[in-house]
């Protein structure tokens, strides 16, 4: 998700909590005026006040109580740490966006050995290290849970032990040879393999932070977006199908046999 649909969002749900805190305030000022009129006791307009904030604040605690009531507690072992998150509404919307984001990004998908750009796979992984800085520097993480972990402390994580030092270290190595040998292609460059060969060592530390990422989304599977696509050699050939009645079989290459002759019926005289 782009950082537009991500506050396109974040503003529906607050339109949404303040469209239930005002209906809920109409309603409260009505059924104060209704108590009024069955009471007939003076102070129509302190009725109406007091039944509109009793409508809020049932709103709101209704809002809070939903929240409060999906909590969810993940405990998940990481590398050199053991985190445990009180996963409410928006902690599971953050980590479902964060692992959306990654799944389908370099930092979860194989790149072979002669395949793939790696100009493109440290674009990728810049971009991916972007979008998870962005709240965290912006203001819009929301703020620490009073127990427990918080979803971005995991992103501190990925940030400054994986993604960083390995975009520091890779970006100025590639941008030299491409300034020092505009003509030539990457497969030219000597480090070439090394590259691929950390690459594939960055994906194995960041898997386990993506996983956590998704079961305190709630996936179901996390390890099943993770894992290489299955190819289609792998498939095991299919049966050739049974003849129709007087229909010669197919052979295992799916034709059919060359007829053979029929028998002459008449004797050679």
């Amino acid at each position: 998700m782009t950082d537009g649909g991500t506050a396109s969002v974040r503003t529906r749900t607050v339109l949404r909590a303040v469209a239930r805190a005002v209906l809920a305030g109409v309603l409260g000022a009505v059924a104060g005026i209704v108590a009024y009129s069955l009471s007939q006791t003076g102070g129509q307009s302190l009725s109406v006040v007091v039944g509109g904030l009793l409508g809020v604040a049932a709103a709101l605690g209704g809002d809070l109580y939903r929240r409060s009531v999906q909590l969810t507690e993940v405990r998940l072992v990481l590398p050199g740490s053991e985190m445990t998150f009180k996963a409410n509404t928006d902690m599971r919307q953050a980590a479902q966006r964060m692992f959306f984001q990654a799944s389908t990004r370099i930092a979860t998908r194989p790149l072979e050995d002669g395949s793939g750009n790696l100009r493109e796979a440290l674009t990728s992984l810049k971009t991916l290290f972007d979008l998870y800085r962005e709240p965290l520097e912006s203001g819009e993480a929301p703020p620490p849970p009073s127990h427990g972990d918080s979803v971005h402390e995991l992103i501190l994580d990925i940030l400054n032990f994986e993604l960083a030092p390995f975009l520091s270290k890779w970006h100025p190595r590639l941008q030299a040879f491409e300034q020092a040998h505009p003509d030539l292609d990457e497969s030219a460059w000597p480090d070439n393999a090394a590259f691929r060969q950390e690459l594939q060592t960055l994906q194995q530390n960041l898997r386990p932070y993506f996983v956590a990422l998704g079961e305190i989304a709630g996936l179901r599977d996390p390890e099943r977006h993770l894992r290489p696509s299955a190819r289609r050699s792998d498939k095991p050939p299919s049966s050739p199908p049974h003849p129709l009645p007087g229909q010669r079989p197919a052979t295992t290459d799916g034709t059919c046999p060359d007829p053979t002759p029929a028998a002459d019926d008449t004797d050679d005289r």
